[in-house]
């Protein structure tokens, strides 16, 4: 049975939307799903889509977000579609509406940067090497993938105590750094919302990390796993 797969892309073009979503649509109908496109969260608005949709797919970085569509995207997941997404597409998403960050659980705050002698004015200033650490082994998500490496973007994220942590990534204290202590992020969750489900992967700042076999794999993982 086919499924419906909606999928959601624009915002800041830094995070490459079109490029991105364009990654995983193969993937998607490979594993049953009619994939239907859109440049605006405006069709969250249309109750007969939400109605019908299985996995809301978001890459929306920013941009901003209306009480009717808003209130159309909560009211599809309580009422069981999954929404997934990565890096600031789903975690930096509608900054100014409260009620998508209690949807999402969690909200980016900042990326640490390199040293100060280091930076060039470019998006390259806040790649830095960190490790990606797998918490949860059997989670059908994480399961058989080991701690990763990366190069790329940290996400500093406040989140609440509703999310539920399957991956980390630990921010350092260096000397130019403002804050006193390392703290532990989470780089990937899960979220129930009503009958729903929500994925997060914070890795995915641009296509060639999400080509990476480990990050790939979680995300296509997630999609399934939050998808009705």
């Amino acid at each position: 049975m086919t499924k419906r797969a909606l999928i959601v892309r624009g915002g800041w073009d830094g995070h490459q939307p079109m490029e991105a979503t364009e990654l995983f649509l193969p993937f998607l109908r490979e594993n049953g799903y009619d994939c239907q496109v859109h440049d605006s969260p405006e069709v969250y608005a249309d109750a007969d889509t939400m109605g019908e949709v299985d996995l809301i797919v978001q890459c929306m970085t920013m941009s901003t977000i209306e009480a009717d569509q808003l209130t159309g995207l909560r009211t599809a997941v309580a009422g069981g579609a999954g929404l997934a997404g990565w890096h600031g597409g789903i975690a930096d998403s509608y900054r100014n509406s409260d009620g998508y960050l209690q949807l999402i659980g969690g909200q980016f705050a900042h990326h640490p940067p390199v040293a100060p002698e280091e930076r060039t004015g470019e998006q390259s200033d806040y790649y830095i090497p960190y490790r990606v650490d797998v918490l949860e082994k059997d989670h059908p998500i994480t399961r058989g993938i080991e701690s990763f490496d990366l190069v790329t973007e940290q996400y500093w994220v406040l989140h609440d105590d509703l999310i539920d942590v399957l991956a980390t990534t630990t921010l350092p204290r260096r000397d130019f750094d403002d804050w006193e202590r390392p703290h532990v992020n989470p780089a990937v969750w899960t979220r129930r919302w009503g009958k729903g489900r929500v994925f997060v992967s914070t890795p995915g700042h641009r296509v060639e990390v999400l080509e990476h076999p480990s990050v790939r794999t979680i995300i296509e993982r997630g999609m399934l796993w939050a998808s009705r």
